[in-house]
This record gives structure tokens, C-alpha cells and sequence, in this order.
């Protein structure tokens, strides 16, 4: 005997499961609608930021940036560390932006930090032992 198709054996639903179905199938619906519209402002939005990005001109070098000051790309950064007449530099360390310079002064142990992007000494540190 042959069996009859699933779709011809379903009995339709009662009003209040079909009340629910139509409500479910309309959540659908609007859930994906507003997913549709939230994946189209991203989009936008990057195609927006892309496009206002600014031209960087032909002939100009990029700079290369290190940390909160920017070296040309065509040339070195030139700075003089002005330390004073006599220091005796014993050991230099670099951290970021900034060069450090221990050394002896007059016979006293002295720091010089240097700061490139300022361009200039920025502390000045006699080391000593507490007594």
C-alpha cells in the first residue's frame, strides 16, 4: 500500500497555534529586516571612513613615527645634547624618546636625560648615597 506524501497527512492548525505561527513568522521578518539595515550602516560607515581619508602627497616622504615625535623620512633627526664642560659619560641607555647619559661629574655621580622629541636636557640628577 502506498504511503501518502507527510505534507497530505498534516492537519491544519487550530486558530490559536496558527495566531502564533503568523506572529512568529512576522519577528522573523522584521528581526532580519533590522539586521539587514544594522549591517548596511556598518558598511556604510566604512566606505564612508575610506574615502575620507586624507591624499598623501606625491613628493612629500612619510615620516616615520616613534613614540610621540615623528622622524623625516628623507633625512636623520639631528640634536645636541648640550652636557656640561668636564662630564665624563660612562654609560648611555635609550627608553622611547628619551637618552639617558650616567657619567661623573667633579668626582659626583651625575644622570642627564635628554628628550628628542623636546630637543632639550629634561632632568638633571646628582646620585649620591644616603648618610
Amino acid at each position: 500500500m502506498p504511503q501518502p506524501d507527510i505534507e497530505e497527512q498534516e492537519l491544519p492548525l487550530d486558530p490559536a497555534m496558527e495566531r502564533i505561527r503568523r506572529k512568529m513568522v512576522l519577528l522573523i521578518v522584521v528581526s532580519g529586516g533590522i539586521l539587514f539595515l544594522c549591517f548596511m550602516a556598518v558598511l556604510g560607515a566604512i566606505v564612508y571612513k575610506v574615502s575620507q581619508r586624507p591624499a598623501k602627497p606625491a613628493g612629500e616622504p612619510a615620516a616615520v613615527s616613534s613614540g610621540s615625535f615623528a622622524v623625516p623620512a628623507d633625512q636623520p633627526l639631528a640634536a645636541t645634547a648640550a652636557l656640561p664642560a668636564g662630564f665624563q659619560v660612562q654609560n648611555v641607555s635609550l627608553s622611547g624618546s628619551q637618552i639617558l647619559f650616567f657619567g661623573q661629574l667633579n668626582g659626583a655621580g651625575k644622570v642627564f636625560i635628554f628628550d628628542l622629541a623636546v630637543g632639550r636636557i629634561v632632568a638633571d640628577v646628582t646620585v649620591g648615597t644616603a648618610q
